[in-house]
């Protein structure tokens, strides 16, 4: 089922052997599809960029210090890393004449990046009101502005103040019609680090626009999103793909799989859920998943929804122990990003161009702009 082990290395700085293996149906998924993914790792601080050519996987590594939410747009995409947010733009005209020519058929290009400081952002999503970012240390989800920091723009009525504090770690984000619709807290508490004590059963789910807690005694939950009309939850603790009835709070375990459940993306009928492999017991000590611990692995599940089964699965087998966010790249076999930093040490970077520049057409100037960070179909 699996193909034989793919080796790269993924640091030129400090050698860091990254090693993979996929089912046979893994690129099939993608192909039929006609998609890509970007898969960030903070443990590793790396995004990846999976696609596919000639019926196999690729990818490209890039170095993002604490790589975390990934945000996906008609025309940008957000990348959220330890202290700041880069932007990257869509110039998918240059991907033909990329080298090696032929093997790419989306690109993107690093315009931007915003300094928010280190608040611990988790899960990021374009919005009617531009960028929305679960901000985790400040318990709020914020949007962002030139002058500031950040804007508070929501927080659980349990939170009585802002502050640094981490108080019930805030982390999911669910969109609707271009606004937030659930969010995941791990409990609701309102001090510093409250979360920890309680939280391999304490997750609950949270109706923004209401401020209710619509279903609650998750283990630590992660990645909620509406497909298609239904909510579904990671209950990351045990390892499970849950699906939410918020009228009821109550919920059912649609496909367990190996892993600390973390990060997903829906497509049609299929779940791309990211799987890693549990750390410390400080951490996440006391969670049902943690007596399989030699069972766990890190890499991405595919699930299909309508038989609650995975049906191909990609494994990182070493380099890589930890998954934060799996996003779908739409309208693409095999991208190619630059910045912000590519990871060219490998084998498979050879040849490939370092830097891109693009400049209007000779004579134009275009006028000046601001600093922006409003809708994602700019």
């Amino acid at each position: 089922m699996a193909e034989k082990p793919n080796e790269l290395q993924a640091s030129s700085s400090e050698y860091r052997e990254v090693r993979f293996e996929y089912s046979t149906d893994f690129p099939i998924v993608l192909s039929q599809l006609k998609i890509s993914l970007l898969v960030s790792t903070y443990q590793a601080g790396k995004l990846a960029v999976i696609g596919t050519h000639d019926g196999k996987v690729t990818f490209d590594f890039h170095q993002l210090d604490r790589a975390m939410g990934i945000a996906v747009g008609p025309r940008r995409i957000a990348l959220g890393a330890r202290r700041q947010i880069y932007f990257l733009h869509a110039n998918h005209e240059l991907a033909p004449n990329l080298e090696p020519r032929g093997t790419r058929d989306a690109c993107w290009v690093t315009r931007s990046s915003f300094f928010t400081g280190n608040i611990h952002g988790h899960e990021l999503a374009w919005g009617s009101d531009g960028l929305w970012v679960v901000n985790t240390l400040f318990s709020t989800l914020c949007t962002l502005h030139e002058d500031y920091s950040f804007v508070p723009r929501w927080r659980p009525p349990f939170i009585r103040e802002l502050a640094a504090e981490d108080r019930c770690h805030l982390n999911g984000l669910a969109m609707q019609n271009g606004q937030p619709k659930f969010v995941t807290a791990m409990s609701e508490t309102n001090t510093a680090g409250g979360w920890r004590p309680t939280k391999a059963s304490t997750g609950c789910v949270i109706d923004v626009p209401s401020g209710e807690v619509v279903a609650r005694g998750f283990a630590m939950p992660h990645s909620p999103r509406l497909h298609e009309g239904r909510l579904w939850v990671l209950d990351s603790g045990r390892g499970h793909l849950a699906l939410v009835d918020p009228a009821t709070g109550r919920s059912e375990s649609v496909e367990s799989v190996p892993g600390y459940t973390r990060g997903m993306s829906l497509v049609g009928p299929f779940a791309f859920v990211g799987l890693s492999r549990i750390r410390e017991t400080s951490v996440f000590g006391g969670l049902t998943i943690e007596e399989r611990r030699d069972e766990l692995r890190c890499g991405i599940a595919v699930i299909d929804l309508r038989i609650g089964r995975t049906v191909a699965v990609l494994n990182f087998l070493s380099g890589v122990e930890e998954i934060f966010a799996v996003e779908v790249l739409p309208n693409c076999r095999a991208p190619t990003l630059f910045g912000p930093l590519v990871d060219d040490s490998g084998p498979e970077a050879a040849g490939r161009p370092k830097d891109v520049w693009i400049v209007p057409p000779e004579g134009q100037v275009p006028p000046p702009t601001s600093h922006t960070f409003g809708t994602s179909t700019k």
